[in-house]
């Protein structure tokens, strides 16, 4: 018997980033352009008033969430066991998956302009920080998701010593769209990009923090851009996060299901985009010049303390 769909309705929607009815009903039928699942019933799905009584609507879900798992699995888990298996196959945090689908009442049919523009999935492209891939460009992965009164987004990259997740809010202003990202052990990165504008297919701009991978912290900022996804790939969860040397951002977005038209502008574009300005984009300090400074003010102020 069918349980808890609501609440498992909702949950979807946090992993997807769907933020209205209507966008959840379009990822269900990216699955299947015939699907039974529209936005009347999810009115009444999402609100626990009915459950979805054609076996094809599971079958579709499950295909959606992708977790190997049946359609009949779908209906009749109950909605804890349903977030165990999408945070185990999606590598996301339960706590922060929990918060976005207990954020709202689900999808909505109306939500503030920005809320419906930015939630999303993007493909991040930057410059490697660790110098044991210097000159290589790293993707990322950006989920963006309403939260109870703001937007949320957590940001990850798949790194060969295993999966990095920061999360925290979005605040959007006339000159900037910022986000201050944290995960509970301190790593925190902050993004500093230029106001979205509609369709919201690319966000950009700077991205700050210090490296992970590396004998030493460096504190490091990199231009940045974030590519929108049509939907959630594993592809982009499961893949490793530096990209070839020389690769093709163009031919990575392909197969994460955004074809572009014109692959060697894109390419260029991007390339112009990372790497512009005097730095090629990255900006890095050495620990020997943070070394050399400390030692001529650290004499300074102690010779001053003692004197």
């Amino acid at each position: 018997m069918a349980r808890e769909i609501d609440r498992k309705l909702r949950l979807t929607a946090a992993l997807l980033g769907t933020v209205t009815r209507k966008d959840l009903a379009a990822a269900f039928r990216r699955v299947n352009p015939a699907t039974a699942f529209d936005v009347e019933r999810a009115s009444k799905w999402l609100q626990g008033r009915a459950r979805p009584r054609e076996q094809q609507v599971y079958e579709d879900w499950a295909k959606l969430v992708d977790l190997g798992r049946a359609g009949a699995w779908i209906a009749e888990c109950d909605s804890e066991a349903f977030l165990d298996a999408l945070c185990a196959r999606h590598q996301r945090d339960p706590d922060t998956l929990r918060r976005h689908a207990d954020g709202a009442d689900g999808p909505a049919g109306h939500h503030h302009e920005h809320d419906v523009s930015l939630a999303g999935i993007y493909a991040c492209y930057s410059h490697a920080w660790s110098p044991y891939f210097h000159g290589r460009l790293i993707r990322g992965a950006l989920a963006i998701v309403p939260a109870a009164q703001r937007l949320s987004a957590s940001y990850a990259e798949t790194l060969p010593t295993g999966r990095m997740q920061v999360d925290g809010p979005v605040t959007i202003s006339k000159r900037a769209l910022l986000m201050d990202l944290r995960d509970q052990g301190g790593m925190q990165f902050l993004f500093c990009l230029f106001p979205p504008t509609p369709p919201v297919s690319v966000l950009a701009g700077f991205m700050c923090g210090a490296t992970i991978i590396g004998p030493h912290a460096q504190p490091s900022v990199t231009r940045i851009a974030m590519v929108r996804l049509p939907a959630a790939s594993a592809r982009l969860r499961d893949t490793d996060a530096y990209l070839p040397a020389q690769g093709s951002v163009a031919g990575d977005l392909a197969a994460l299901g955004v074809s572009v038209a014109s692959p060697d502008l894109a390419d260029r574009h991007m390339t112009a985009f990372l790497a512009g300005g005097q730095g090629g984009g990255l900006d890095q300090i050495a620990a020997d010049a943070y070394a050399a400074l400390l030692e001529v003010f650290d004499r300074t102020w102690l010779t001053a303390a003692a004197g």
